[in-house]
């Protein structure tokens, strides 16, 4: 497989070899198997979201009034600091 990076990335890999003492083509490896892990560690963690939500066991909550609650609390938490 061959990658293509912009110059400025690859300038950076390049200097992050020479500081690292280990091989460009190691760390872009390391770099991507950990970005794939993680990748299907949130896919898995969403597809069980999912799972939850199409079974029953979890309900859904609306999103406009989850945020107009969390704006009432963080003002309630506002003005109880002004008046400490």
């Amino acid at each position: 497989m061959e990658l293509h990076f912009k110059p400025e990335t690859e300038s950076r890999l390049s200097e992050l070899a020479s500081k690292s003492g280990r091989a460009a083509n190691d760390l872009v490896e390391d770099a991507l198997a950990a970005y794939l892990a993680e990748v299907g560690e949130v896919r898995e963690m969403l597809d069980g979201r999912y799972d939850e939500i199409t079974s029953g066991r979890v309900k859904p909550i609306d999103g406009e009034v989850f945020f107009e609650s969390l704006r009432r609390r963080e003002n309630e938490l506002l003005g109880k600091r002004k008046i400490e």
